[in-house]
């Protein structure tokens, strides 16, 4: 199929129209609004669901009670948005239903504004909701890779029962590139073993999230554990440019990966060594990668548009005693690769006087 161009945001809804999404709940908040707009025509226009609730809270207890029934369920939405749904995460996550949610970065905090940011970092890693739990989370840095992602995110979630988050920033979410779509499938009219789905001549099932015994809970509790060490052993994604000799390792994800491979072929043309390591996977964080990609450096420069969420896994992952820089720029602002690249001549130069 030949390469179109297409906005991030409707890209992104045509993968999850592809890959079999057969209902869509969500509410309005830029900078992800046009992946809405785009469902509400293409989502009727196939004869599937689509609703706009009348928030965001709604919406999320629409998903869950959608998921339960075992078909294929998505929201989307934006950092105050995923805010409001982190409750309704909580108990999806509990009651091991597969959700797919995409959440378009925007600054922050607080109702901040609706440019680029990448301050839902820990929100998003950190478990997205109360409880132990964490959910599989994956970030593009193309309209390509999102593309991607979101069509494998349903995969995902089936396979593991639980919530998978496609993170992208809003400039991903509203610039035009390049992608070429994947296959249409057709909707699977299989009924999990789980699924509620009325129970005529066989016993009946129940999904909940509550659980007075403490004993059960606990189980719960530990099966949930379990999961995370599979989606940690099997999960792991990243990517690299001109990584394998750098002696100043750039760690960024989404825009900022993208940022810091210009910025690298900048350093280059200067004589300086330097290259890139981009988690795809958030959760789980490549840090054993990261960790072995360590030992041939001599610096790490983690680069965010934050004030350095990411930063406290790059150290977990390398140790408290490896050299971790740190640029960023917070509330939207995008740094321009020049910046990047000061940083970068800045660290070479402070290497060569060691």
């Amino acid at each position: 199929m030949a390469r179109e161009l297409w906005k991030g945001n409707e890209a992104l809804a045509e993968a999850a129209v592809r890959a079999g999404v057969v209902a869509y709940f969500g509410y309005p908040i830029t900078p992800q609004t046009e992946l809405l707009e785009y469902l509400s025509l293409r989502m009727v226009r196939l004869g599937r669901t689509f609703l706009q609730a009348e928030s965001e809270l709604a919406a999320i207890n629409m998903v869950y009670g959608v998921a339960c029934t075992g078909v294929r369920v998505m929201t989307s939405s934006s950092s105050p948005g995923i805010s409001l749904m982190q409750e309704g995460l909580s108990y999806i996550a509990a009651s091991e239903v597969p959700v797919v949610l995409v959440d378009i970065m925007r600054g922050g905090p607080g109702l901040g504004n609706i440019q680029p940011s990448q301050g839902d970092y820990f929100q998003v890693t950190r478990s997205c909701g109360h409880g132990d739990f964490r959910p599989l989370v994956l970030a593009p840095a193309t309209v390509q890779e999102g593309v991607d992602l979101v069509y494998e995110a349903f995969d995902l979630a089936e396979k593991y029962r639980t919530v998978v988050i496609v993170v992208a920033d809003g400039n991903i979410g509203q610039m035009m590139e390049p992608a070429e779509m994947p296959p249409m499938r057709d909707i699977s009219t299989e009924q999990p073993d789980w699924a509620l789905v009325g129970a005529d001549g066989r016993s009946h099932r129940i999904i909940t999230s509550l659980f007075l015994s403490a004993e059960k809970l606990e189980t719960l509790n530990l099966r949930l554990q379990a999961k995370v060490q599979r989606v940690r052993e099997n999960e792991v994604r990243y990517r690299e440019h001109r990584a394998e000799d750098a002696d100043i390792l750039m760690v960024g994800f989404g825009t900022m990966g993208r940022i810091a491979q210009t910025a690298a072929d900048m350093a280059r043309q200067k004589g300086i060594r330097a290259g890139v390591f981009r988690p795809v996977s958030l959760f789980p964080f490549p840090s054993a990668a990261l960790e072995t990609r360590s030992h041939q450096a001599r610096r790490i420069l983690v680069v965010e548009m934050s004030a350095g969420q990411m930063l406290e896994d790059v150290r977990l992952a390398v140790g408290k005693d490896y050299p971790v820089e740190f640029y960023g720029r917070m509330g939207g602002v995008i740094p321009l690769p020049d910046e990047v690249f000061d940083a970068v001549e800045k660290i070479h130069a402070e290497m060569c006087h060691d």
